[in-house]
């Protein structure tokens, strides 16, 4: 149940084997986001519009709880009875998922469209699952759909079922699968987008799993150094935490109940008696980047950790990047002219050193991914990759 989001997008084993849900967890938010949110975490909150469900669907996932009275195993099609509702009881926990890995002659796709690239609610997604045998004939075929309907629902695609996905059968279950879902109006879209958009991307998922196409992507960015990610684990009743920021020790109270932004600037750093105030407030909700950290490598938003979470940690905050020089990214953005208001700069400093630290030479569409949590309100975008290039080594 601690399993996070990156953690899927990192493994190897899932990418090939649980397909769909990689692609989905590689397009939940944000890097330093995918650090920290947990797979459990999107199924307990139970949103249509929440990425990795359709492919859970599709792949036919159980959940696992338990309680003092004992366990029980759910499907995860009777899991969710509505927005934010689901069957657990009070007093119950998800312990873990359950998940059928894709065998012989499976594969699986997700799709996603939002109205930005990153960092953004469905407005519909997707999840396809096909077998074929030795010929290429589909013998089954999944498709769950996300953002349509109060929960995740199927689409009708049995009639692939004896077909190669050929596109003249393709057209018509498309158009049958658009025709099935009743959606709603909201802010991110009216009903009768949505339907133009299921029937696209249910076109053009079909056709990707015929063409053999699903996987290709550049390698997931992760912003971790170890390779793996975050783990938001929290020890208990921590009345002083024992840290490292920046290298140095730290010894400061005030843990309980707080974030470990406030934390960083209000008490870890007076109390060591240095600065820690370059990480700023942005948004206070993970969606601006202005606040990443690494924590054990891994880049997080601060503003989402529990300052408690510090205990034991190695933690480097932009004051930190500098060793006795500029850090080559610091440096390259002064060079670049890529420093505007200020105020979100430390958060893309600490996020494209921990790019550079995993990926040598990013391409643009590389340095984009791992940025895609940083927001720019002054929107000098162009200058900050510039810099970010420049910086490569």
């Amino acid at each position: 149940c601690l399993v996070t989001h990156g953690q899927v997008v990192a493994s190897s084993i899932c990418r090939n084997r649980l397909t769909p849900l990689a692609q989905a967890c590689r397009e939940v938010a944000s890097p330093q986001l995918r650090n920290q949110a947990t797979v459990v975490g999107n199924v307990v909150t139970a949103s249509p519009a929440n990425d990795t469900i359709t492919p859970l669907r599709a792949l036919g996932t159980t959940v696992e709880v338990a309680s003092h009275r004992g366990r029980r195993s759910i499907d995860l099609a009777d899991f969710h009875t509505g927005v934010r509702g689901t069957v657990l009881a009070p007093d119950e926990l998800v312990t873990g998922l359950r998940v059928r890995a894709l065998g012989e002659g499976e594969d699986g796709v997700f799709v996603k469209a939002g109205l930005r690239s990153a960092q953004a609610i469905s407005v519909v997604h997707l999840a396809a699952v096909v077998t074929r045998d030795g010929d290429g004939t589909v013998t089954d075929a999944r498709l769950l759909l996300g953002s349509v309907a109060p929960t995740i629902v199927s689409g009708p695609v049995g009639a692939l079922v004896g077909t190669g996905l050929e596109d003249d059968v393709l057209g018509p279950v498309a158009a049958q699968v658009a025709a099935s879902v009743r959606p709603i109006d909201d802010v991110r879209a009216p009903a009768a987008y949505r339907r133009d958009l299921v029937e696209t991307m249910t076109l053009r998922a079909l056709r990707a799993l015929r063409e053999g196409t699903t996987a290709e992507r550049p390698p997931p960015v992760l912003l971790s150094s170890a390779g793996t990610a975050f783990v938001a684990t929290v020890p208990v009743d921590v009345d002083r935490v024992e840290t490292t920021v920046n290298g140095r020790p730290i010894t400061a109270g005030d843990a309980v109940g707080v974030t470990l932004l406030d934390w960083l600037r209000e008490v870890a750093g007076p109390a060591a008696g240095v600065s820690l105030t370059g990480t700023k407030e942005g948004c206070a909700e993970g969606e601006c980047g202005a606040c990443t950290v690494l924590v054990d490598g891994a880049a997080v938003m601060s503003c989402l950790v529990p300052a408690v979470r510090a205990a034991g940690a190695q933690i480097t905050t932009v004051e930190g990047l500098a060793d006795g020089a500029l850090h080559p990214v610091q440096r390259s953005f002064v060079d670049e002219a890529a420093v505007q208001c200020g105020y979100c700069i430390p958060g893309f400093l600490v996020a494209g050193a921990a790019l550079l630290d995993e990926v040598d030479a990013p391409a643009d569409e590389v340095i984009m991914e791992g940025l895609s949590g940083n927001l720019c309100r002054c929107t000098g975008y162009t200058k900050i990759l510039e810099a970010i290039r420049s910086a490569a080594p």
